[in-house]
């Protein structure tokens, strides 16, 4: 059971609070902001933190701190995972999650808490469930509540609040039914100073765009599913035929939601789109020399575009003087914060990145290497869809991609 809700922001100030069972004193919040004082960074504060009678959860988003209050013993990630759903539905309803747009829409945020938490339980997290109860403020109602004293809560209970399958309104209906898949994978590697692959796993999950009539039914199946682990699905997919036959079968909810997310371990083979050789000196009194080589690897003749190399500096450095050979490169003196945006890779000329470091006065040599960050769209899909964006039209129309395959 969740006490309290707070929204701190990076100086620790309280941008909105919302109780539940009984109201928590803002004091409690002291010991969140002696953590917080404590931290070097904001990421660096710890998800969990025990305090006399309470455990205080919080998660960080936009630099603003959601803070949870629990009185009781609870599996933090269920609290972390509703605080993300809360981020979530505040993006969906207002674009952003962003201290201005919550104190200029708070009184639909206490509107949305009001009806994803019951006594402080979870009760309706679905967006298309949610924007049945309360509408999305626009201008056209904004003024007409003005006028009228009404408010954006609906009196009528979503048709499929009470149903068997609360994540889908009734009776929907479209002229043109689609189904939209994105398969979203973030390759974590290590990477030797030659380009080679010393470790790799793949962080994935399935972003669904769902406009279909009635209450159908979908089957998702893999070629290959036994390279998933660490699986974690929407409500809407039945676990026990994931289980027994190692396929989605699922009623999706309707319009935007996430499906599954996933986790392929090193152990498996992980292809990753491109390779970076780098070659960075630090050198006492002179400052450092830096020198970078992107080129694709494992494309099965795909496009690899939209690549961008982020590269965070320590802290000893400031500036560096750069010359590439493709793209623009920049540096923010203030974050440390080496940015390459490349974008569309040739493979018959690799672009490349070198120049001099600059080191503050007396500062000493750093002892490591910076990390590199890669960004990059990959296109991987063999079939004449794009992106891993299947466009799908129904009764049994099917995309030959290699990692998918949707039945309806």
């Amino acid at each position: 059971m969740i006490e309290s809700i707070f929204l701190i922001n990076g100086l620790g100030d309280i941008v909105m609070e919302k109780h539940w069972a009984s109201a928590i004193p803002r004091s409690i919040c002291d010991y969140f902001f002696d953590v917080q004082k404590s931290a070097s960074r904001p990421e660096d504060v710890p998800p969990v933190i025990p305090v006399p009678h309470n455990y205080l959860i919080n998660l960080l988003r936009n630099n603003l701190f959601f803070v949870a209050v629990i009185s009781s013993e609870v599996p933090p990630l269920f609290v972390i995972e509703f605080l993300q759903r809360v981020v979530h539905i505040i993006e969906e309803y207002f674009g952003e999650c962003k201290e201005s747009i919550i104190k200029e829409q708070h009184v639909v945020v206490y509107e949305l808490l009001d009806e994803m938490l019951d006594n402080g339980y979870p009760l309706a997290t679905e967006s298309n469930i949610l924007k049945e109860l309360i509408k999305p403020p626009n201008l056209f109602r904004t003024i007409t509540n003005t006028v009228t004293g009404k408010s954006n809560v609906s009196s009528i209970l979503p048709s499929g609040q009470l149903s068997n399958v609360p994540w889908r309104r009734a009776d929907v209906k479209y002229a043109n039914n689609e189904a939209y898949f994105d398969v979203v994978e973030e390759v974590d590697a290590i990477i030797d100073k030659m380009g080679g692959t010393v470790m790799a796993e793949i962080h994935g999950y399935i972003d669904c765009c769902i406009r279909l009539s009635g209450n159908p039914d979908l089957t998702l199946s893999f070629i290959n599913p036994r390279l998933c682990d660490d699986v974690s699905f929407h409500p809407c997919v039945r676990f026990k035929k994931w289980e027994a036959e190692r396929v989605l079968s699922f009623v999706p909810p309707d319009g935007n939601f996430t499906l599954m997310s996933y986790h392929v371990a090193s152990n498996n083979i992980v292809a990753i789109p491109i390779y970076v050789k780098h070659n960075i000196i630090f050198r006492e009194g002179t400052g450092g020399k830096m020198d970078l080589t992107v080129g694709p690897r494992t494309t099965m003749g795909k496009t690899v575009e939209n690549v961008v190399l982020e590269i965070t500096m320590p802290k000893s450095v400031l500036n560096c003087t750069l010359t590439v050979t493709q793209g623009r490169a920049s540096f923010d003196s203030v974050t440390r914060v080496l940015l390459w945006d490349i974008g569309k890779i040739d493979p018959t000329k690799l672009p490349g990145c070198k120049g001099s470091i600059a080191l503050q006065s007396g500062a000493t040599i750093p002892s490591s290497n910076p990390v590199i960050n890669d960004h990059c769209w990959y296109y991987h899909c063999n079939c004449s869809c794009s992106n891993f964006r299947l466009r799908l039209r129904p009764f049994g129309t099917n995309c030959k991609c290699d990692y998918l395959r949707l039945e309806l």
